[in-house]
């Protein structure tokens, strides 16, 4: 599978944010772990690189199977709640 430019920075930011699963890239873009680990390793600088594997390695957030809550997204308890187009206050 080729990704164009922009596909590529989107798997990228995904990588990187701790509560997207590995699986929701694989949902979107068809890569595996895998595949992004060396898509990751090819596109960035390699101290980038070591950063990266240091603060994914281990972490449950990035894989589904390994995470604490079973249904819908993750939401902070401090999240405000948004509800027909306006923001609650506490």
């Amino acid at each position: 599978m080729t990704l164009d430019e922009r596909d590529i920075d989107r798997v990228i930011e995904m990588a990187w944010e701790d509560r997207t699963p590995f699986e929701a890239i694989t949902f979107q873009f068809g890569l595996k772990e895998q595949d992004v680990i060396e898509l990751m390793l090819r596109e960035m600088k390699p101290s980038s690189f070591k950063m990266w594997r240091e603060r994914v390695q281990g972490r449950a957030t990035k894989h589904k199977n390994k995470r604490t809550f079973d249904k819908g997204r993750f939401k902070c308890s401090r999240q405000r709640t948004i509800t027909n187009n306006s923001i609650s206050k506490r």
